[in-house]
């Protein structure tokens, strides 16, 4: 009986950001991890909106079909900048997977306590 080894997901996505971020050529990147991480930041609001321009966000216009494949496109733009910033201050899969659980239950205490 063989026993198949499979990679985590999350690792996966990592090792192919790190190996993405070491073909750029890094002369515009800020030097700095803080002028990194806020370029990143930057970087996330807007893909964010470009993913809002997916939307019929606009009251006042004629709606358009919604274009999953375009949205989904762009959410993957904002998980290539938010793995970037996550690898700029050396979080791993499973520091993120810590935090989240951390977060996750301060958020559920939140809505526990009417918030």
């Amino acid at each position: 009986m063989s026993q198949e080894v499979t990679e985590d997901r999350l690792d996966t996505i990592f090792q192919l950001q790190k190996g993405l971020s070491e073909m750029m050529k890094p002369d515009r990147y800020p030097k700095d991890s803080e002028g990194r991480v806020s370029a990143l930041c930057t970087a996330i609001m807007h893909e964010a909106v470009e993913l809002q321009r997916t939307t019929n966000w606009k009251w006042w216009k004629t709606p358009t079909k919604f274009n999953e494949s375009e949205a989904r496109e762009e959410l993957i733009d904002i998980w290539h900048f938010v793995v970037q910033a996550s690898l700029e201050l050396n979080l791993t899969p499973d520091d993120i997977v810590d935090e989240y659980k951390k977060k996750n239950e301060i958020n559920r205490e939140r809505q526990r306590n009417g918030y």
